[in-house]
């Protein structure tokens, strides 16, 4: 009897774990907006998360009917896989960590962060360990708690759950108005909440409410909420780019050089809104030592003047 044929290598779709993971999330509420609170995301960052592994496996996986969702023939196959897949990729993992010599240690940070001066002075520290860095997208900050880094360098407020976390503070950065240059407000150096309290802010998707809501200043100082408009984009690209056609305005980090990029754009100072803050995250309890001295390096190196 011939065995039977096996794809090839090159017919395999290359499974993202992480939608995998989102998938059986959804699977086990058989709601999406559940399970995207679960999952601290937004729930169109979620249903698009769902498409995309729908159409790397070329099935349909979850149907949505007037009442409610549910696992298609396909997708109830691939759940019971898809749940050992998690856990065997989690328990090799965890294999490889405790293989290794605790002189290897991963450094994430996010988008336009800089993390050089900390690294090289830990590398100085430490010439016999394995110091890796990872750049990270602003929706990729779960590398954290899923242990594919051991520190992560990123703004506040954390678009993750805090829960388990160790957070040390590097600085405070202010938030600045992105405007078009023609923009009412474009050219004066500083302005209030109150000057631009009936635009609508644009943000970027696929985050913690708490998270969106803080870059679109939702609510408002005086309690009010944001007004509507096209407020959540995908990428910060985007996000210049509705600056830019004037839909919208943006509050930023007031250091992103990625603001200063376009002639088309300019940013002013705000007064009266809380800065957002630098910081260095791990997990609480690391055991690898290198994880508390790229902490301390980071504070010795990172920290700006006030």
């Amino acid at each position: 009897m011939p065995a039977e044929a096996q794809p090839s290598a090159a017919s395999r779709p290359d499974l993202d774990l992480r939608l995998v993971r989102y998938f059986t999330v959804v699977a086990e509420h058989l709601n999406f907006a559940r399970a995207a609170e679960t999952l601290h995301v937004a729930q169109p960052s979620l249903s698009r998360q769902i498409q995309r592994l729908e159409d790397s496996l070329g099935v349909r996986l979850l149907e949505r009917t007037t009442q409610g969702t549910r696992l298609s023939a396909a997708g109830a196959a691939f759940l019971s896989q898809a749940q050992t897949l998690l856990y065997v990729a989690d328990q090799a993992v965890l294999a490889a960590r405790a293989a290794t010599s605790p002189r290897a240690i991963t450094i994430g940070y996010v988008e336009d962060l800089v993390i050089t001066p900390a690294v090289r002075r830990l590398r100085r520290l430490h010439p016999d360990a394995h110091v890796r860095t990872r750049h990270l997208d602003w929706d990729e900050v779960r590398a954290l708690p899923e242990r594919l880094v051991d520190a992560l360098v990123v703004r506040t407020p954390l678009p993750i759950p805090a829960d388990g976390l160790e957070v040390t503070v590097l600085y405070d950065e202010p938030r600045v108005l992105l405007v078009p240059t023609l923009h009412r407000l474009a050219g004066k150096k500083v302005v209030t909440p109150d000057d631009f309290a009936d635009e609508p802010l644009v943000a970027c998707a696929g985050m913690a409410a708490h998270w969106t809501g803080f870059w679109r200043l939702d609510p408002r100082p005086d309690g009010t909420p944001a007004p509507t408009g096209p407020v959540l984009v995908d990428t910060f690209e985007d996000k210049l780019e509705v600056v830019a056609a004037g839909q919208a305005v943006a509050l930023a980090p007031a250091d992103d050089p990625r603001c200063s990029l376009r002639d088309d754009l300019t940013t002013v100072a705000v007064e009266g809104i809380e800065p957002c803050q630098v910081v260095v995250a791990t997990r609480c309890g690391d055991a690898n030592p290198l994880v508390a001295h790229f902490r301390e390096a980071a504070k010795h190196s990172l920290v700006r003047e006030a």
